[in-house]
């Protein structure tokens, strides 16, 4: 009688935990039903830095995983050739020439004058994920702004750790001028280790913190930007010096900087690793869009300071600054098991504007008129094998501009004629036929004027 009892009680204890887990379980589901994104920008990575784009150098067996089980695309292209015009056109789709003709360029800025960034007005990837119900979190550079309020801890990520500048030592994280800059949202806190494990840990954690509710991770590793330092290099930089006219770090042949830069690659691989290690562990592979590619193309060779031979952009010609294809074609890799097929390369011209429709149309949101973006929704090709759609894109530095339809491309370089190139048949920008095809060259050059007027009519009120 009392066993009979006690089992009929256990039953009901059983049955009731085993109910309580159920619950449990649905409500984690039902919560976690919005996909999560996980964004992952190398600073400076050329097209062929990485083996499944090209290198015989670099081993990257978890960079080229992806590629193998995702899709790898050809044709993606940043939306300038330097690091704050990319980064601006990834957190408000649009481009970035919008925001002042400071954005032509890498930003510049001091902590000790006044703040050089991102609006506070605009209204960004990250604010615009946060208010669709996604935890939000940044680990890495920002180059956006160098200190509050145009930080990302106020431009929509609730957590962030690293550099508002992003060119500081990779150990002591001092920047250029002297300066510490390793921030936890608006504060400045010194963390010692490597750079890139750091943000791999710290975005690990918020992996981890955030399992049980949509999240968007914006994975921004400093490497492989000077000063080029392995993990296994000395640390440079100590703060209250000027490094100015000494930027590059300790290099002590500057004919054969690869080695550097290999442990650089090598290491933002087992980055990748760890980050897709940590979504399977937690369960969340399957539900995480994984986007992996690079802000602008790789330096070959910087004349001023003596290197060479620094990084590969792979066919393609000229390098970071340029607006030749090296400056801007860069690796791009879409990742998510079960929803994109495996293994597939893809040619639709891509680019970083594109991401923010995108994730703003991943997570079920509608896209205001209002925001007036400049990207496409590019889900499309990543689900269902359609192509993009057919439009013109620019390119405007400080000297230089682009223009590209299509196969064709028109360069307009300081001081020169227009040169044109047919990309599908020249990707590497060998053959001007400017003068074979001048109708072409008209063509493409009367749409230039009225898409800088529309992208630059604040370049009056904003510096």
């Amino acid at each position: 009688m009392i066993f009979s009892m006690f089992f009929s009680q256990k039953k009901i204890f059983v049955f009731s935990s085993l109910f309580l887990f159920l619950f449990e379980t649905c409500v984690i589901a039902q919560t976690s039903s919005k996909p999560n994104i996980v964004f992952i920008m190398i600073d400076d990575l050329g097209y062929g830095d990485i083996g499944c784009y090209g290198s015989m150098v670099n081993r990257t067996p978890n960079i080229d995983h992806l590629a193998k089980k995702g899709a790898r695309f050809t044709d993606y292209h940043a939306n300038g050739p330097m690091c704050s015009p990319t980064r601006a056109a990834l957190m408000t789709g649009r481009y970035q020439y919008r925001y002042g003709r400071k954005f032509e360029s890498a930003l510049n800025g001091s902590l000790d004058g006044p703040d050089n960034g991102l609006p506070a007005e605009a209204y960004t990837l990250a604010e615009a994920l946060k208010d669709a119900g996604y935890a939000t979190g940044m680990y890495g550079k920002w180059h956006l702004g160098y200190k509050p309020p145009l930080l990302p801890f106020d431009q929509g990520f609730q957590d962030f750790i690293g550099l508002g500048y992003g060119d500081g030592d990779h150990f002591t994280h001092v920047d250029r001028v002297g300066n510490s800059d390793w921030w936890h949202n608006d504060t400045l806190k010194p963390e010692t280790g490597y750079s890139v494990d750091l943000i791999t840990n710290h975005s690990i954690d918020f992996i981890r913190k955030n399992k049980s509710h949509p999240f968007f991770l914006y994975v921004s590793h400093l490497a492989i930007h000077f000063p080029w330092q392995g993990p296994n290099d000395p640390p440079h930089r100590i703060q209250g010096k000027n490094y100015s006219k000494e930027k590059w770090g300790i290099i002590p042949d500057r004919k054969n900087v690869a080695p550097h830069i290999k442990a650089m690659v090598e290491s933002v691989d087992e980055s990748v690793g760890k980050i897709i290690g940590a979504l399977r562990q937690e369960g969340l592979e399957k539900n995480t869009l994984v986007i992996f590619t690079s802000d602008n193309g790789g330096y070959i060779n910087y004349s001023s300071g003596g290197f060479e031979n620094i990084s590969s952009n792979g066919p393609f010609r000229g390098q970071k600054g340029d607006i030749y294809e090296g400056g801007h074609r860069v690796p791009f890799i879409a990742y998510w098991p079960g929803k994109i097929k495996e293994g597939v390369t893809k040619t639709d011209l891509l680019m970083t504007m594109d991401m923010y429709p995108s994730f703003i149309s991943l997570a079920e949101e509608k896209i205001h008129d209002s925001l007036k973006l400049d990207g496409m929704n590019i889900l499309p090709v990543f689900f269902n094998n359609r192509k993009v759609e057919d439009r013109a894109v620019c390119w405007k530095t400080e000297n230089n501009k682009a223009i590209r339809k299509g196969k064709w491309k028109v360069d307009i370089i300081e001081n020169k004629a227009p040169e044109l190139y047919d990309l599908e048949s020249d990707p590497g920008e060998t053959k001007d036929i400017a003068a074979k095809y001048p109708e072409i060259v008209n063509q493409l050059l009367k749409q230039y004027p009225a898409w800088e007027k529309d992208v630059t009519a604040n370049y009056t009120q904003i510096n």
